[in-house]
This record gives structure tokens, C-alpha cells and sequence, in this order.
């Protein structure tokens, strides 16, 4: 009897050890495109989680962080108007990553999602806003390519942060994808 009160109690601290060991219920997503396809992806996945019980970051960087702003217009030095002329500025002007065709690819793609009823980027980030996913925005990026805070989408769990913000997180999720 003895024994099998020494395995009982062996197996218990195995598992606690375990639980204690194992990765939180967390995924970690960061999204580097602004390509209308791939946030598409990155949305799915990450309400798809946060469905699914998961606790979901996103971290935007480089060209992702120009789908987060929003149209507004800040005084700016001529290289940062330069790159807010180039990037895109927020969803509604993102273009697929293949298959674009001057544009016909991407309004085809919209055309299709509205005709079978998938929700829009603008519905996907609301929908996150209300299933608590955090949202982190590479402030390197930003700075580096002239945006400013003031452009980026109202979000209630929006965050300006670096990448050692961001893998701090990572490093307690249980998967990590990179889109």
C-alpha cells in the first residue's frame, strides 16, 4: 500500500511539473505583410484561436504596420511622406499578394468574400477587439518608415512596443506563426 502511495504521489508531481513546464494556451502571431490575403489569414487564425479559448497576440511589423492606419493626415518630413505615399493606408487600399492583376484580382476577391458572406478586415479587427486579442505595433517599424501613433486604427488593446515586448510574449505561446 505503501507503494502505490509513493506512485500516486510520484505521478502527481509529474504532472505538476508538467502543467508548470508546458506552454500556456497563447498564440503569437506576427504579421509582417500588408498584403490583403495574408492579414485575411492572420485575422482568421487568430479569432479562430481566441474562439477556441487561446489567448492571441498580434505584432505588426515593417509592411503590416501600414495596414493598421487609418486616413488621417500628420506633419511629416519629406522622407516619411514619401513612404506614407507609397504604403497603403489602412485595409480598404491593400492588394492581394499573387494574382493581383492591376488591381482586377483583388476587387474579384472582395466581390467573392461579400458574396459568400465572410466578414471584411474592418469586421475582423472589430470582431478581435471584442474576443480581447492584443494587437502590438513594432514602434521601430513606425519610426523607421515615418509613421506616427495618431495614424493607427483605434483599438482597445493596441500597444507600441519593441520585439523584445513581443517575445516576451512568444516565448509563453504554445505556437508562433510568422505571415
Amino acid at each position: 500500500m505503501d507503494n502505490l502511495q509513493e506512485q500516486i504521489q510520484e505521478l502527481k508531481d509529474r504532472i505538476e511539473l508538467l502543467e508548470k513546464n508546458s506552454s500556456r494556451d497563447k498564440l503569437s502571431i506576427i504579421v509582417f505583410s500588408a498584403s490583403l490575403d495574408k492579414l485575411i489569414a492572420a485575422f482568421i487564425l487568430a479569432t479562430g484561436a481566441a474562439a477556441m479559448g487561446s489567448e492571441v497576440t498580434l505584432f505588426f511589423t515593417f509592411w503590416g504596420t501600414a495596414a493598421l492606419r487609418k486616413k488621417f493626415r500628420v506633419k511629416k518630413d519629406f522622407i516619411s511622406r514619401m513612404f506614407g505615399f507609397m504604403l497603403p493606408t489602412g485595409f480598404d487600399e491593400l492588394k492581394l499578394s499573387k494574382m493581383n492583376m492591376a488591381g482586377a484580382g483583388t476587387s474579384l476577391m472582395k466581390h467573392l468574400m461579400k458574396k459568400k458572406n465572410i466578414v471584411t478586415l474592418t469586421e475582423m479587427l472589430e470582431l478581435s477587439q471584442e474576443m480581447n486579442i492584443k494587437i502590438y505595433i513594432c514602434e521601430m517599424s513606425m519610426d523607421l518608415m515615418g509613421m506616427k501613433r495618431e495614424e493607427m486604427v483605434d483599438y482597445k488593446n493596441l500597444e507600441y512596443c519593441g520585439v523584445a515586448r513581443f517575445l516576451s510574449e512568444a516565448y509563453e505561446s504554445g505556437n508562433s506563426f510568422f505571415i
